[in-house]
């Protein structure tokens, strides 16, 4: 499997992903330099809970699964579909990795390593400044999409019990 991805199309994939769409053009030209392309089969592994959280990812082409271990179970929680980014919270503090990613069929995906996003911040580059925003702005939804559903699987062990 060899995917050829064109600057122009990586452009436009880029534009169109929620990540990335408050960007333009010259903007995401900025970013080019540090994109990486990586491949994977269908069932490949692209990293693994516990593993270093060293860069994140845009899925330009396929699908891949997000699996959390759940004591000696893996339990699968939900696919991502192409456009969708992942691996992202390593941008922020470079912890291990929360979930193991897998790909469900062929994929193709765009790298951006830690310490070149770190170089780019230290460059003082508004790009990446406006990505890390997005970045906030994206991980304070998804707490408050947790703390809801943890009130309401709360709420449902606490009227489980009343019963």
């Amino acid at each position: 499997m060899t995917t050829r991805v064109t600057t122009e199309r990586m452009i436009t994939f880029l534009l169109d992903t929620p990540m990335f769409g408050t960007l333009d053009p010259s903007e995401i030209q900025e970013l080019l330099p540090i994109i990486e392309v990586e491949e994977f089969s269908a069932g490949q592994t692209l990293f693994t809970e516990g593993d270093a959280g060293d860069a994140w990812y845009a899925l330009y082409r396929g699908k891949v699964d997000v699996i959390k271990d759940v004591g000696a179970d893996k339990k699968e929680i939900h696919p991502l579909d192409a456009g969708a980014c992942f691996g992202e919270i390593a941008l922020l503090d470079g912890a291990p990795r929360s979930a193991t990613i897998q790909a469900i069929d062929d994929c193709v995906v765009l790298r951006f390593s830690q310490s070149a996003f770190e170089e780019l911040l230290d460059q003082s580059h508004s790009v990446a400044y406006k990505l890390l925003r997005h970045l906030a702005v994206m991980l304070a939804r998804r707490t408050r999409s947790a703390t809801e559903r943890l009130s309401e699987l709360v709420l449902e062990a606490e009227a489980g019990k009343v019963e």
